[in-house]
């Protein structure tokens, strides 16, 4: 792999969709190795500012994120690249409406309630849970369930047929309920349901 001096960067930007960064250098596409040198990180409060930019918009170009942040190019491309290492960036998600395609696609949230193992608690659980491609995300919740999975499907017999052949057989689990989601308004922190605004001028008698 060719090595570049900071320099010699081109325009570096994140690639939307991948958890990784990509540089631009003299028109050769390259992925960032690990950092061997000792980084200067951000301060605390200015990092926080970085990660609530680009939870809400992961597209940003990282020229208007270094103004922004008042930082140069370089020191943000360090930082993504550090948050990442740490597990603190997961990835790089794509937010659709998937109403305003043709493609058909049902969601539901599904309670569970279980027998926490002794030793384990609800971990292991909860791993043999995610590890079937259907399900999109499993969280340890309070109150009369332990569990909260969603999950997408194309119908809801399809999804019928995943809680009662393979959710509801696995050992520890003692019941379900399962909610259909029929209409998302907001979405991870984005409205999809617009209201409709009269835009013709109003004639005063």
């Amino acid at each position: 792999m060719n090595k570049f001096s900071d320099e010699q960067f081109i325009q570096p930007r994140i690639c939307a969709g991948a958890s990784q960064i990509l540089l631009i250098a003299e028109q050769n596409l390259i992925f960032c190795s690990r950092p061997q040198r000792k980084r200067f990180g951000m301060e605390e409060k200015m990092r926080e500012e970085l990660l609530k930019i680009i939870e809400r918009n992961s597209r940003i170009d990282l020229k208007e994120l270094a103004v922004i942040l008042g930082v140069e190019e370089i020191d943000v491309v360090n930082e993504l690249q550090a948050l990442e290492d740490e597990g603190i960036i997961c990835g790089y998600h794509t937010m659709i409406d998937w109403e305003k395609t043709s493609i058909e696609k049902v969601s539901a949230l599904i309670e569970v309630r279980v027998t926490p193992q002794r030793g384990q608690g609800f971990d292991n659980i909860a791993e043999r849970v995610y590890k079937y491609p259907e399900v999109t995300s499993v969280y340890l919740i309070s109150g009369g369930y332990d569990l909260l999975v969603t999950l997408e499907g194309k119908s809801l017999k399809e999804i019928s047929g995943f809680v009662s052949d393979k959710l509801s057989t696995l050992d520890s689990v003692l019941s379900t309920a399962t909610h259909f989601i029929l209409k998302k308004y907001k979405d991870h922190g984005t409205i999809l349901t617009k209201k409709y605004e009269d835009t013709r001028e109003k004639v005063s008698p």
